[in-house]
């Protein structure tokens, strides 16, 4: 089912250039983001960034991505991809921007890059040691099938690793602003609005709970191992930081659900 070869995916202005372009016209015109530069920046220099989830995702599992074959779902224009390379992982990326996944493939040569969407992955069963999934599953259309592939692709006894935004939390990611969870759609882009931003994004967004996830996961054959607690200290930048930090250790909300979860059921 592996394409090593996959066809040309033909984008105007591959290398930074590509870059610049995709990640302003996200930014800046799909989000509106007012420091949009400052994020553009970022990714167009991501090494240390993408060194920071690298580490984070070697402190959830306990061990070096080092000789693990490694499925990047959602990999983006591929700067986590060339990092667990450099760090000695065998690595793949699908996603389901053409766009994106030729940018990656430009940055990652060797046909390691494929356009493919989460809930049909183009691999045969058991073809990976790990599975990570970072602020992917919630732009998924089906998240339960995708979780299902993501086991499938993994040998008895990998680990899948997810990371999604909460629906319960006050802050939005992607917008980067303090939000209110659970609000209707229409109240949503009302706000949107109000705070002078572009409202079509939000329409595709479907935030999960961590017991969702957890559902989800045991549903596929794998079983949660470990949860973690990525930003729940971190504070949101707004004056309104301390009643949200309330809201959190009171109903214990994790703005995140990141967890470990390792495919097979217990003996």
């Amino acid at each position: 089912m592996i394409d090593p070869h996959p066809d040309p995916l033909a984008v105007q202005g591959e290398g930074r250039g590509g870059l610049a372009a995709y990640y302003t016209r996200y930014y800046r015109d799909t989000l509106g983001i007012p420091d949009w530069r400052e994020l553009c920046d970022m990714r167009l220099a991501d090494e240390a960034y993408e060194g920071r989830r690298l580490a984070r995702l070697e402190e959830a599992i306990g061990r070096p991505v080092a000789g693990l074959s490694l499925l990047n779902v959602g990999c983006g224009t591929g700067g986590f991809n060339v990092a667990a390379a450099k760090a000695g992982a065998a690595v793949w990326g699908v996603d389901a921007s053409a766009e994106a996944a030729a940018l990656a493939a430009a940055r990652m040569p060797g046909g390691r890059i494929l356009h493919a969407v989460a809930e049909d992955l183009p691999f045969a069963s058991g073809s990976f040691d790990l599975a990570y999934c970072y602020s992917t599953l919630e732009h998924v259309e089906d998240a339960a099938r995708a979780v299902a592939e993501m086991v499938r692709v993994l040998r008895p006894g990998g680990l899948v690793y997810v990371h999604t935004p909460s629906r319960w939390a006050c802050f939005e990611t992607h917008y980067k602003m303090v939000w209110v969870p659970g609000l209707p759609p229409a109240v949503e882009r009302a706000y949107l609005r109000l705070r002078g931003r572009p409202v079509e994004f939000i329409g595709t967004l479907r935030l999960s709970s961590l017991g969702q996830c957890r559902r989800l996961v045991e549903e596929a054959g794998a079983r949660v191992v470990r949860v973690l607690d990525d930003g729940a200290r971190r504070p949101v930048p707004s004056r309104l930081w301390p009643l949200i930090r309330v809201y959190y250790r009171l109903f214990g909300i994790h703005p995140h659900v990141e967890l470990v979860a390792v495919k097979g059921r217990p003996a």
